[in-house]
């Protein structure tokens, strides 16, 4: 799992006001790991811009209209018409977009045995007699190995072209340098990612999904349950099929969604009754996005000074005083100066666990950017197992957890995950952050009793921190 170190985006890096970017409709991604967003081909045809719309959207139903016909007239695997078909379908990594789930910003790609064990399922729905080019979509609800990054990979080798397009006149308005890169038999002036070398290739925002409609069960098992003459004709060729996909289940759908024509069409069916619908980065409910426009902001109207540690090697006693100056830095913040506003979205929801991550990594990191200590401030760019590490060298690392007080797992967090991380990266320095929005109800005691009986066992524990980030009436409303 990718780390962020240093996080840089389009915004950032070039100096871009991210107002600039929103309204040319393109996704500030970092440019030093990825952002998790996906290309959702479902999405292309109703795009903004032209060149998606229109150019994307041909390239990718032309692709796979040649692949489905190729199929249709094979006879045996690796005969002439298979293995032009498998040509087609090698999807090479570009890591250009910044997007997926990637350890740097490279993709996962198409491997060998991938494509071959795709084209086998494909070719057996094709001799079906279906020839819908979102066939390829379905196959990621019951294909090992095809998930999110792995559909927006496909898609992104199909529409290279047209992104490319896109991201060059975009940049006519945002006039960002560049330099001449050789794509496939073709040279194209492209920005450069000076993070990687390589070209930035802009993506809009109304083409990408947290989750693509195909690979997102959770998705689609919602609207069957919530359309009864849906789920009647699904019961009639495909069964129950709508529960938590495991593994043994993604090959029951297979069977039985390759058992005839009107039974995969009913899995396509279920597939376009969900409406689709591209990531919100308004409401930002994963924290992909909104904690890196607060890099510069925090230090600059709430600056701390921390310039006592600047510029030197820390022991370990002085890295756990610098965390907790910042853990109360950030409780002062959320509590008392708004910054609980960054915890939930327009619609009153708290936003997700990962998010809460992103905004003490963002108050973490300035501070310790702004006062120039000699620290490095880490977290997982993905769903990874420790939060955030600060660390200077081998010998001083400190790892918070962070947990929002509605999480099941609160609890076990503390009691066992945190003791797991803090081995796994060679330390006894931890800290348990609790992030207060609503159903706590008796975690927090039980997680000091906790506590308290680590310390009789062993004579110290990690601490915690508690933090109320519920929403406050506003000044006016007081009473």
């Amino acid at each position: 799992m990718g780390k962020i170190k240093n996080p840089a985006t389009i915004s950032s890096e070039y100096g871009i006001d991210v107002a600039v970017l929103d309204k040319l409709g393109v996704v500030n991604v970092l440019l030093n790991t990825d952002t998790l967003v996906f290309i959702d081909p479902l999405l292309l045809e109703d795009s903004a811009h032209k060149e998606i719309s229109e150019g994307a959207y041909q390239s990718y139903r032309e692709r796979f209209e040649k692949i489905i016909k190729l199929l249709s007239v094979s006879k045996a695997v690796d005969d002439v018409p298979w293995r032009n078909a498998k040509r087609l379908f090698r999807f090479s990594e570009i890591s250009w977009t910044c997007l997926g789930y990637g350890t740097t910003v490279k993709g996962s790609g198409f491997g060998k045995d991938l494509i071959c064990s795709t084209l086998d399922t494909a070719s057996q729905i094709v001799a079906l007699g279906v020839d819908d080019i979102d066939l390829f979509m379905a196959l990621a609800l019951f294909e090992e190995g095809i998930g999110p990054d792995r559909i927006s990979d496909m898609t992104t080798n199909i529409i290279l072209s047209d992104l490319i397009s896109f991201s060059n006149r975009v940049n006519e308005t945002l006039k960002i340098p560049t330099k001449q890169f050789k794509v496939g038999t073709n040279n194209y002036n492209l920005v450069v990612n000076p993070y990687s070398d390589q070209p930035l290739i802009f993506v809009p925002s109304d083409i990408v999904r947290d989750l693509p409609i195909a690979s997102d069960w959770s998705d689609i098992s919602r609207v069957v349950r919530e359309n009864d003459e849906l789920r009647e004709r699904v019961n009639e060729h495909v069964g129950e099929i709508w529960a938590t996909m495991t593994k043994k289940q993604k090959q029951r759908l297979k069977k039985a969604a390759l058992r005839n024509k009107e039974a995969f069409q009913q899995v396509m069916d279920m597939i376009r009754e969900v409406e689709p619908k591209p990531y919100d980065f308004k409401n930002d409910r994963n924290g992909e996005s909104f904690w890196t426009e607060l890099l510069n902001q925090i230090p600059r109207d709430y600056p701390y000074d921390l310039s006592n540690y600047a510029d030197r090697k820390l022991s370990a006693d002085e890295v756990v005083e610098v965390v907790n100056k910042i853990l109360s830095q950030f409780q002062d913040l959320i509590e008392n100066k708004g910054l609980w506003k960054e915890l939930w979205d327009e619609n009153g929801k708290p936003r997700k666990e990962k998010a809460s991550q992103r905004l003490f990594f963002a108050v973490a990191y300035s501070y310790c950017k702004a006062n120039n200590i000699d620290l490095t401030p880490e977290a997982d760019s993905g769903n990874g197992p420790v939060d955030f590490k600060l660390s200077q060298g081998f010998d001083s690392k400190l790892v918070v957890e962070v947990k929002l007080s509605n999480n099941g797992s609160l609890v076990h967090g503390y009691e066992k995950q945190l003791e797991i991380y803090k081995k796994a990266d060679d330390t006894d320095l931890g800290v348990f952050l609790i992030i207060d929005v609503g159903g706590i109800g008796k975690k927090y005691g039980t997680v000091q009793k906790i506590r308290n009986e680590f310390i009789k066992e062993n004579g110290k524990a990690s601490d915690i921190w508690y933090v109320d980030g519920n929403q406050k009436a506003s000044a006016s409303k007081r009473t």
